[in-house]
C-alpha cells in the first residue's frame, strides 16, 4: 500500500481502457487484497477460508436475514464438513456466534461477533484510510461510474461462478 508497485507502467499506451488494462489492474488489486487477507488470517490464527467465511457473514444481505451454514456452503463451495470445521474455528476464536432461529430451532444463524468486528476494524483501518485517500482523487460522478463498474463486475463474477458450479 506504499505505492511502490506501479502497475500502471505495464498498461498498453495505445488502449488505456482496453481489456488488458482492466486485467492487469484488477489482478493487481486482487493480489493486494489477497495478501492483506492472508496476513489477517495468519495474525488471527485462521485459515484463508475462514476469512472468506467471515466476509460472507459480514456482507450477508440484511433483507435475506443472517447467514446460515447452508448458505455459506453454497457461497464458498465447500463440503458441509468443511463448513462445520470452519464455523467451529471461527466460533472458538470468538469471531462468530451460532444462534438458533426462534421460529425453527433447526435453523442456525451465523452472526459476526462484536469483539471480532473491533479486531477486524483495527486491522483493516489502514486499508480504509487508503481507500478514502484514493476516493478523494475522484469526483462524485466519477465514483458513481466506478461503483457501477464494480457492481457489474461482481454480478458477472457471480454468474461465472454459478456457471462453473451448477446448483450453487
Amino acid at each position: 500500500m506504499d505505492g511502490t508497485d506501479d502497475r500502471a507502467s505495464s498498461l498498453p499506451e495505445d488502449d488505456p481502457t482496453g481489456l488488458q488494462s482492466f486485467v492487469v489492474l484488477l489482478r493487481g488489486m486482487n493480489g493486494e487484497f489477497n495478501r492483506i487477507a492472508h496476513e489477517f488470517a495468519h495474525a488471527q490464527g485462521l485459515h484463508l477460508t475462514d476469512v472468506q467465511a467471515l466476509i460472507a457473514i459480514l456482507d450477508a444481505d440484511p433483507a435475506e436475514g443472517p447467514m446460515t451454514p447452508g448458505q455459506l456452503h453454497k457461497q464458498l463451495n465447500l463440503t458441509s464438513g468443511a463448513v462445520t470445521a470452519c464455523i467451529d474455528r471461527l466460533e472458538k476464536a470468538g469471531h462468530v456466534r451460532r444462534v438458533r432461529a426462534v421460529d425453527d430451532r433447526r435453523v442456525v444463524h451465523l452472526h459476526y461477533a462484536e469483539t471480532a468486528r473491533s479486531v477486524a476494524g483495527e486491522y483493516f483501518r489502514p486499508l480504509a484510510r487508503s481507500t478514502g485517500i484514493a476516493r478523494e482523487r475522484f469526483t462524485d460522478e466519477e465514483l458513481a461510474v466506478v461503483i457501477r463498474f464494480l457492481a457489474e463486475m461482481n454480478r458477472e463474477l457471480v454468474v461465472l461462478r454459478r456457471q462453473a458450479a451448477p446448483g450453487v
